[in-house]
């Protein structure tokens, strides 16, 4: 049996300490310890990518990923990118251009899109479908959330050449 060892995450911008056993994945601290329930427990093999988080600015699927693994790192998920009143363009696209039907990948999908932005500002539809290939959708054929991701990436380059 492993014994609880205590580990320091900063998740959305706020430390937190806990204790915890090694193995224990990253997605079942987030979820049950932490009470952040936006990255979801999909297939629990790393294929469908619900549980996409960004650690240290990687995407990163917390279903592979222990705890242990995490201690002293910055972790981010969809709950650290906008909030009700003020949703992230990725959110504020998705919405408004239909790229999400049942929201069970949604969370995943935008915390990887919003990495593949801050990589690749201008990315093709084919860059997009390549970045995005590690995040799967079962309700849609991926044209809306493309979509999304482009008049995103338009509104995210407008407000950062506006803020020049």
């Amino acid at each position: 049996m492993s014994k609880k060892q205590h580990y320091k995450l900063t998740v959305n911008g706020t430390e937190t300490k806990l204790l915890a056993e090694p193995r224990e994945l990253l997605i079942y601290t987030l979820r049950e310890r932490l009470n952040i329930t936006g990255p979801h427990i999909g297939c629990e093999t790393s294929h469908c990518g619900a549980c996409t988080v960004t650690i240290d600015g990687k995407s990163v699927k917390a279903c592979t990923m222990f705890v242990a693994q995490a201690d002293g790192k910055d972790v981010t998920t969809i709950e650290g990118l906008g909030s009700p009143d003020a949703l992230h363009p990725l959110q504020e696209a998705f919405r408004e251009h239909h790229g999400l039907q049942c929201g069970y990948c949604t969370p995943g999908m935008i915390t990887r899109a919003a990495k593949l932005l801050e990589e690749n500002p201008n990315p093709t539809e084919e860059e997009i479908r390549f970045g995005m290939a590690g995040n799967l959708c079962r309700c849609t054929g991926y044209q809306n959330i493309v979509k999304s991701i482009q008049a995103a990436a338009v509104e995210m380059n407008a407000a950062k050449e506006a803020a020049q």
